[in-house]
């Protein structure tokens, strides 16, 4: 099959190199196996033949009529000209239009010859028309040896529907490549399997999902293509880890040494107990000798970076240098202040790199870490630059992973041979499902507690008009020595969008919040980085008590004596992005509150995304809810994580053929890991010889 498949398009019947070069550049459909994985998108049951006098009153589906056509004629001219049948069976009589292709419908068209008419009926007074409705002679199909139970529907562009390619058309070339291909098509999965599975054969799989021959057939056939889809991923990444924790050597850490302890005896709080089964974890692979790719979980405020800051020296307690990557340089500060404030008393060499680290401070770091004079240090993507040399980085971590690009990542991998561990961190509490499909080659730690001096984040839901209530509530915290940040979506106001904005909220807040009682400072992303990072440094410091930002503080600002956020326009951000914004308060022993203010026309969705942050601070619990609202699409960064766009599956609702699939996986794995038992031919087949399979998920994690 895969041979036949990887042909390109063009050599198909009845697609020239325009209509080819349409569907590469707007479907991404390069080969006749792209094509006959380009499934429609829904179907329309023409399993039943209608009568004129049976279309129902205000008819709202497609409908399908057998008939004659009695008369044809032009009416109207030049842009109102239109081409009229009458088109009549037994019961009755009714109208179809034809406003574009008038000249060749009135030579196609024949009268009183039988023809199965397709379409969604419009009604005027008592009669019924249809408008470009389908038309075929009622014999044509038999012709192609598939009938059509169910009439699908691809996803088209403009630009492909003015060149002839609307969505029959792609019907009919789906058609063309079964009948001339059908037989060829192989089997992907062994027999043993598909008996076990209870799957259909591929080939008919493949048939009924293009052109069903009964719904039942049709669920067969997407369950099939289903379990393919996540099965064959499963596999790669179950390979993937296979292959790295037998095969990739690792740098052997054996030594638990003086900087850890040091470091761990002086912290001011307990370890958690979670914190201390992540370590335990990350210290066992590490001692292993092979080489380390897991994630760690944690919802905001769990105490992730202190927990990465002892796997570092872990690393410099045996001899190796340490790094930590961050998104942004705000970030990437506040990672440098906080861990060089830990190490102040410990003789480890803490530095930071960014973007605008100044070129005699870069150049003299950069040599001192190529000589391993620097154990740690962290930064921004300066660090994956070229001319950023280690002398031995034994541990890479990465914070806010899905933030960085895959390229990016795989970089910084690139930086030793072998590859250092690599701990890669996200504080977006990343549902089960998701978690399998995106990070299934890696292995997985959750700190899924938050330190016990830690008050729950009280949060409350206002209208914008309610502001009045706010103020007082706000200065109150002010005068007991808190301070607070205010959210806004925007910078400066905007004449497409009624939305509260920065610049305007900063001279209403000097207005009610006047010097010298008060300090206000404010952030936003397009500050430079050297104002922006003095304005954090002063609400740090407590020399503001107010700070107003846009959601460049979504991320990594501890400020423990912060115990109010006000977001403006709540409804304007992501459930995740509000749950990180709300993780800016409440690190410290003070009761924190988070206030969400909306305008008064609420989307239901929006209304229950902000229900949602009022009930639970849980971010597990609001990432399945996000799940189930938005689909997987913008959660935990995929696309920018490179991870795959699925076909059919639905992370949400098929979880458990996901959870099936990786079973099925890990037993064909368990049973023959290098799959080359004679009865897994077919899957090392599949594997070998389809391009879509060679994916390195390695580097996409």
């Amino acid at each position: 099959m895969l041979s036949i498949f990887q042909t390109s398009v063009e050599y198909l019947k009845g697609v020239s190199s325009r209509k080819a070069d349409l569907l590469k550049k707007e479907l991404n459909i390069f080969t006749l196996y792209d094509l006959l994985y380009y499934f429609p998108y829904k179907y329309v049951d023409k399993s039943r033949f209608y009568l004129i006098r049976e279309i129902p009153l205000h008819a709202q589906a497609h409908l399908q009529i057998r008939g004659v056509i009695t008369e044809l004629r032009t009416i109207g001219e030049k842009r109102g000209k239109r081409l009229v049948a009458t088109f009549q069976d037994s019961s009755g009589s009714m109208e179809l239009v034809w406003f574009n292709g008038i000249s060749y419908m009135e030579k196609s068209l024949q009268l009183n010859r039988p023809y199965v008419v397709f379409g969604k009926p419009q009604q005027f007074g008592q009669h019924f028309s249809i408008t470009h409705p389908e038309i075929h002679a009622e014999e044509e199909p038999v012709k192609s040896g598939i009938t059509v139970a169910y009439q699908p529907f691809y996803n088209t562009s403009e630009k492909m529907k003015r060149a002839g390619l609307d969505s029959r058309s792609l019907s009919r070339l789906c058609l063309q490549l079964l009948n001339d291909y059908g037989s060829r098509i192989a089997e992907s999965l062994p027999e043993h399997l598909r008996n076990e599975c209870r799957l259909m054969p591929l080939p008919q799989a493949l048939l009924n999902i293009h052109f069903p021959q009964s719904n039942a057939l049709l669920q067969a056939a997407q369950y099939r293509l289903k379990f393919d889809e996540m099965f064959f991923l499963q596999l790669q990444l179950l390979r993937q880890r296979q292959h790295q924790s037998i095969r990739q050597r690792g740098f052997p850490m054996p030594k638990i040494g003086a900087h850890f302890h040091q470091c761990y005896d002086s912290l001011p709080y307990q370890l958690t107990e979670a914190q201390k089964k992540v370590i335990r974890e990350i210290r066992n692979d590490l001692f292993s000798g092979h080489q380390m790719n897991r994630l760690l979980q944690g919802d905001v405020g769990s105490g992730k970076t202190i927990t990465a800051l002892l796997i570092m020296l872990i690393a410099i307690d045996n001899g190796f240098q340490a790094c930590l990557m961050a998104p942004t340089e705000i970030l990437a500060e506040q990672h440098f202040q906080s861990i060089s404030r830990s190490l102040r008393d410990s003789g480890v060499r803490v530095e930071l790199l960014t973007g605008s680290t100044k070129a005699s401070v870069r150049k003299k770091l950069l040599e001192e870490l190529e000589q391993g004079e620097i154990q740690l240090i962290v930064g921004t993507h300066a660090l994956i630059e070229e001319k950023v040399a280690f002398r031995s980085l034994g541990l890479a971590v990465i914070d806010e992973q899905h933030r960085f690009g895959v390229e990016q990542r795989a970089k910084l991998w690139r930086k030793n041979d072998p590859p250092p561990h690599v701990l890669i961190m996200t504080a977006t509490p990343i549902p089960r499902t998701l978690s399998m499909t995106l990070y299934g080659d890696l292995h997985l730690s959750v700190i899924d507690e938050v330190p016990k001096n830690r008050k729950p984040i009280l949060t409350y839901h206002y209208s914008q008009r309610a502001w009045p209530e706010v103020y007082p509530f706000v200065r109150k915290q002010l005068q007991q020595g808190r301070q607070a940040f205010v959210v806004f979506p925007l910078i400066e106001e905007s004449e497409a969008l009624d939305l509260q904005n920065l610049m305007e909220g900063y001279e209403a807040f000097c207005r009610d919040f006047p010097e010298p009682h008060y300090r206000i400072s404010f952030v936003h992303g397009r500050m430079d980085s050297e104002s922006k990072n003095r304005e954090m440094e002063r609400f740090a410091k407590g020399e503001t008590q107010l700070l107003l930002a846009t959601s460049v503080i979504e991320v990594g600002i501890d400020i423990p004596n912060a115990s109010v956020i006000i977001i403006e326009n709540a409804e304007r951000f992501g459930l995740s992005q509000l749950h990180q914004l709300r993780g800016r308060v409440g690190r410290g022993a003070e009761q924190s509150y988070c206030i969400l203010l909306t305008g008064d026309k609420l989307t239901n969705e929006s209304r229950r995304r902000i229900q949602a942050m009022v009930d639970t601070n849980n971010g597990f619990e609001l990432a399945d809810f996000d799940l189930k609202l938005r689909g997987p699409g913008d959660m935990s960064g995929t696309r920018q994580s490179g991870m795959m766009e699925f076909r059919l599956i639905d992370l949400v609702k098929d979880e458990k053929i996901i959870s099936y699939c990786r079973n099925i996986a890990q037993n064909v794995l368990r049973d023959d890991p290098t799959l080359e038992k004679k009865e897994n031919a077919e899957i090392r087949h599949y594997l070998d010889e389809n391009p879509h399979c060679r994916v390195d998920y390695l580097q996409i994690s």
